[in-house]
């Protein structure tokens, strides 16, 4: 990130951009597109069986197929959950990713220290504008913690709508770009332990438990996300300094490099497999009922091995990431000057 922020910083005298936002928006992608094929081609029978018992038309199936594979399903929030529900998210970031190059990344690094605090608190006003608007339509504020909500989809659209994932990347990229700017006067300052931000950020969440007209969207919007975002530069800077903090070690650390490594794994993985023990409609046919809660530490081992499988063999593979860059410049090449002004 920092790197492209560098790259996207206008030049002194020409104002150049990223030389190639096609480029740039095709790797995005590619390093998460393969895995993601992947796991939809081996669940794809599952998937489609389940349509089949629900006598569900072929043309709705393939209409579905084409969203999954084609990354739309963020637009079409009726149809996001039905095949690998956290792949919503997927869809989100590449529109936000075919957002960067061109209009996000050269815009904020044109921002000094005063402009970015600004653009932030924009972000962080528009963004719980849209949560206020869903909490009082959907006329629901604090419920029981568990509790659905009362509108699933609009619910889905708040949390996931492409537009609102593009405004979360923004004030992280935001926030890398303010640590960037830092002088040798900044450097100097006193830095507040992270530890603080990270306990306050997850505090927050307390709040949903409390007699306080507060439900998920707002603490994320008021709270959480603008706490969790200061816990992240507190910790970015304080990995730059001579001696970080015990919790920037910690996460730092082979254990949970390691970890973040299975996170992508996981979150493509945990979807499809959980639908083998807890959709209903496959899990009575499978093993009788659906599994009970006392099997989710079982579900989250097999979770956690598949991921690692997955990861060394498929993700760590030097044939697919070479075969990911080849088809990164072969589509980038074939849409050359979509995301630019010119003929």
């Amino acid at each position: 990130l920092r790197l492209r922020l560098h790259k996207a910083r206008p030049a002194q005298r020409g104002g150049e951009k990223l030389a190639k936002p096609e480029l740039f928006f095709w790797q995005r992608v590619m390093a998460y597109y393969p895995l993601h094929f992947l796991v939809s081609t081996i669940f794809a029978p599952m998937f489609i069986q389940v349509e089949r018992w629900y006598n569900t038309p072929l043309t709705t199936t393939a209409f579905r197929a084409f969203l999954n594979y084609s990354l739309l399903q963020a637009w079409f929030p009726k149809e996001a959950e039905i095949w690998n529900q956290p792949t919503w998210f997927l869809s989100a970031l590449t529109f936000s990713n075919l957002m960067m190059p061109t209009m996000v990344l050269p815009r904020v690094a044109e921002l000094s220290k005063g402009g970015l605090k600004k653009l932030f608190y924009a972000l962080t006003a528009v963004s719980l504008l849209q949560k206020v608007a869903y909490s009082e339509t959907s006329r629901f504020h604090s419920r029981a913690v568990l509790a659905k909500p009362m509108y699933p989809l609009l619910w889905n659209l708040t949390r996931f709508h492409p537009f609102s994932a593009l405004m979360e990347m923004t004030m992280g990229i935001v926030a890398a770009r303010d640590v960037m700017l830092d002088g040798e006067e900044d450097k100097k300052k006193k830095r507040m332990n992270p530890i603080w931000l990270f306990l306050a950020s997850y505090a927050s969440l307390g709040l949903r438990l409390t007699q306080f007209d507060f439900n998920d969207a707002i603490i994320r919007g008021t709270l959480f996300v603008p706490l969790f975002t200061k816990f992240l530069t507190a910790m970015h800077r304080d990995a730059l300094s001579e001696s970080p903090a015990a919790i920037t070690r910690f996460f730092g650390s082979k254990l949970m490099s390691s970890l973040g490594a299975l996170a992508f794994p996981m979150f493509i993985l945990h979807g499809p497999i959980g639908q083998v023990f807890y959709k209903k409609s496959i899990a009575k046919r499978l093993w009788g009922k659906a599994m009970p809660t006392s099997f989710f530490p079982i579900y989250l081992m097999i979770v956690l091995a598949a991921s690692h499988l997955m990861n060394e063999t498929f993700v760590k593979s030097k044939k697919v990431q070479a075969l990911s860059a080849r088809l990164a410049q072969f589509l980038a090449d074939r849409t050359e000057g979509a995301l630019q002004d010119r003929d």
